[in-house]
C-alpha cells in the first residue's frame, strides 16, 4: 500500500511539473490559482463522466454497498491526508506517510470484517427463511443484492 501511495504522489508531482512546463513554454502566464481552477475543474468533470454512469449502473443492479464503500474510501483517503498535513502545519504531531497507510489499512480491515459478518448474517437469515417456509419465498428476490423496487412490479 505504501508503494502504491508513493507512486501516486510521484505521478501527481510529475504531472504538476509537466503542466508548469507547458504553462511556461507557451507563455500562457496562468497563475497558480488559475491552473488549480482549470485542472481541478477538468479532473472533476472527468470524474463525473466516469463515475455517474458507473454509480447509476451499480444502483440499478442493487449494489449500493459498493457505492457507499467507494464514497467512504474516497473520504477516508482525503481525511487521512488532511490530518497528516494539518499535524505538520500546526506542529500538533509528526507528519508521517506511514500514518496515512495505517489509517487506510485500518478502514480496509474493519470493512473486510464488516463485510464478512454481513455475509454470514445474510446466509443465516436465508437458511432460516428457507427452513421455516420449506422453500424459497416467492416474493423474495433471487439475489439479495437485487433492486428492491423490482419486487414491487
Amino acid at each position: 500500500m505504501k508503494r502504491l501511495l508513493t507512486k501516486l504522489v510521484e505521478y501527481i508531482g510529475l504531472w504538476h511539473s509537466r503542466l508548469l512546463h507547458l504553462n511556461d513554454s507557451y507563455e500562457a502566464h496562468f497563475s497558480d490559482k488559475q491552473l488549480h481552477f482549470l485542472v481541478i475543474g477538468i479532473l472533476g468533470m472527468i470524474g463525473i463522466f466516469v463515475f455517474y454512469p458507473l454509480f447509476k449502473y451499480l444502483a440499478k443492479k442493487g449494489h449500493t454497498m459498493v457505492i457507499a464503500w467507494l464514497y467512504v474510501f474516497t473520504l477516508i483517503l482525503g481525511l487521512t491526508f488532511a490530518i497528516e498535513i494539518g499535524q505538520g502545519a500546526t506542529g500538533t504531531g509528526s507528519m508521517e506517510f506511514a500514518d496515512i497507510v495505517a489509517g487506510i489499512g485500518g478502514f480496509l480491515l474493519m470493512f473486510l470484517l464488516f463485510a464478512l459478518l454481513r455475509e454470514i448474517y445474510h446466509l443465516i437469515r436465508d437458511m432460516i427463511r428457507s427452513a421455516t417456509t420449506g422453500h424459497e419465498d416467492p416474493e423474495a428476490p433471487t439475489d439479495r443484492h437485487s433492486n428492491p423496487t423490482e419486487r414491487r412490479k
